[in-house]
């Protein structure tokens, strides 16, 4: 009866590691796009620009910026081939402060925004969010 049961114990945590895994990638592959270029646009841009604008002692500042990341990569995925859109200014604008946002999170990930790249995330931002409205 002892090994009967130890043999269930390990059965139950085999087929429990074996479905976690499997069960967390569920939510991954919710796509956090629209597929509608300008409300996407719009969106992440106003998205990023409360980012940008938590204060840097915040408590869920790191999480802020994860979540930013993931945010950009979804819509860089979603964009990037797209001929009727990728050749755009509004995305090519959008691309350029995407870009630095994502390059300064994965290289300097223990250090804040500096001041300057904030305002020209911001500008960048909203310029984006400008062009989009107006191209459609």
């Amino acid at each position: 009866m002892k090994r009967l049961l130890e043999a269930a114990f390990v059965v139950f945590w085999g087929v429990l590691i074996l479905i976690t895994p499997i069960q967390g990638s569920v939510g991954a592959s919710e796509p956090l796009m629209s597929g509608n270029y300008i409300e996407d646009t719009v969106s992440v841009a106003q998205s990023l620009q409360e980012i940008i604008a938590i204060p840097n002692e915040s408590e869920g500042k790191t999480q802020a910026e994860n979540e930013s990341v993931q945010l950009i990569t979804a819509y860089i995925s979603r964009y990037r081939n797209r001929s009727q859109v990728n050749q755009s200014l509004s995305y090519t604008t959008m691309q350029t402060a995407l870009n630095a946002m994502a390059g300064h999170y994965k290289t300097f990930s223990n250090r804040p925004l500096p001041d300057q790249l904030k305002e020209r995330l911001n500008t960048q931002l909203a310029k984006a969010q400008e062009l989009a409205t107006n191209e459609s």
